[in-house]
């Protein structure tokens, strides 16, 4: 799974996902063996990890939003991702 960001110990991932289970723009966040799948407004859409790093996740997610979205058309299209900045 191509890897977007890294922060705080988190890694931020997305994929291509062509039929898959999720059917809505999402990326996913690992941390410490815990994986949550996030929609660029935050929502979870499945998993768990800790409240402080979601936090953490959702405000990365807030201020990133576009180049989410641009990442997800470059992966939906079968094109080459762009590295994100992480959270200072």
């Amino acid at each position: 799974m191509p890897t977007l960001s890294v922060f705080y110990g988190i890694i931020i991932s997305m994929y291509r996902e062509v039929g898959g289970k999720h059917h809505i723009p999402h990326f996913h966040a690992e941390y410490q063996g815990q994986e949550v799948a996030v929609t660029f407004d935050g929502e979870v859409l499945e998993g768990s990890i800790p409240k402080k790093k979601l936090k953490l996740i959702t405000a990365w997610a807030e201020i990133h939003k576009e180049d989410l979205e641009a990442n997800w058309k470059l992966l939906s299209e079968g094109r080459k991702y762009f590295r994100i900045d992480p959270l200072r």
